[in-house]
């Protein structure tokens, strides 16, 4: 689906593993990988003099995981001091990424209130889409399971829809990075429509599970023109869990997300489906901006 990403970590998070699977990023559709390390800093300085160690050493630690480097795929590597968050979106429009790649830990609101969250700055900020990707995972997959993940991270996609606005962008997004890319890897969809079971019945229509069916044929029929497999799923109860339990029968790559509004996808007022996804789900997670 995407051909240039840019690849976000602090060493603890697992991704710089990501450098030493260069071909099997390729084999994923990618051309063009940006590695990217940020050196948080205190004080006036942005480089603080006589210390050139702090940009050269995270540098040549990635250098050195580059290896078996295809010669039609662009790599390259960038170590620089400042906010991770503005350092990232001013990379990604630098090296005119599509797709950024950041290490998230499953959080609560209250953690994530605490602590700050690189991740929800960028989800609020980015035109960008993001994938993210758990450490607790990435640092404990072996080489053989990682450069599998790497290969077929974005071959089979779970797009939770319900027939709203932020499901139909979605489904948007998702048709415009696949008639972009004639090289895209993408080969199934699986759409869920979850019947929320706290929602009143008389909310819902007379027979919503017959007008999730009637319109979930006309999607997979539309979806099918772009040469995807599409398969659906109508369950009732918690979304939350019924989109984490799907994700795990059906052997998904990553679940999709969009924001459904242009302006507060991690706002503290309101419930959101989309924001408990970046949270809490231990799949990887492509998140679309609104």
């Amino acid at each position: 689906m995407f051909q240039r990403a840019l690849i976000c970590t602090d060493f603890t998070d697992g991704l710089y593993r990501l450098a030493q699977f260069v071909p099997s990023l390729a084999a994923g559709g990618f051309k063009s990988l940006v590695f990217f390390h940020n050196v948080s800093v205190d004080g006036e300085w942005e480089i603080p003099p006589g210390s050139p160690e702090l940009l050269e050493e995270p540098r040549q630690r990635l250098q050195a995981l580059l290896r078996d480097v295809p010669d039609d795929i662009d790599v390259t590597v960038e170590v620089q001091m400042g906010r991770a968050s503005e350092s990232i979106l001013r990379l990604a429009k630098q090296h005119r990424a599509d797709v950024i790649f950041l290490g998230s830990p499953t959080r609560t609101l209250l953690e994530e209130k605490l602590f700050g969250s690189t991740t929800a700055r960028l989800a609020e900020k980015s035109a960008v889409p993001i994938v993210i990707l758990r450490p607790q995972l990435v640092s404990t997959y072996t080489t053989a399971e990682l450069e599998l993940r790497c290969a077929h991270l974005f071959r089979y996609l779970l797009v939770p829809y319900d027939g709203t606005e932020g499901g139909k962008n979605l489904l948007k997004k998702l048709r415009q990075q696949v008639k972009n890319n004639p090289h895209s890897v993408l080969e199934r969809v699986r759409l869920l429509w979850v019947i929320d079971a706290n929602v009143r019945r008389k909310l819902q229509g007379d027979n919503p599970i017959k007008q999730a069916e009637q319109e979930l044929d006309q999607l997979q029929a539309d979806l099918a023109a772009l040469n995807l497999v599409v398969n659906t799923t109508i369950v009732e109860g918690n979304p939350l869990e019924k989109i984490l339990k799907t994700a795990e029968v059906h052997d998904i790559g990553a679940i999709a997300a969009c924001s459904s509004n242009a302006g507060g996808i991690l706002k503290w007022s309101a419930p959101s489906l989309t924001r408990e996804i970046l949270r809490g789900s231990w799949h990887p997670v492509l998140f679309f901006p609104a």
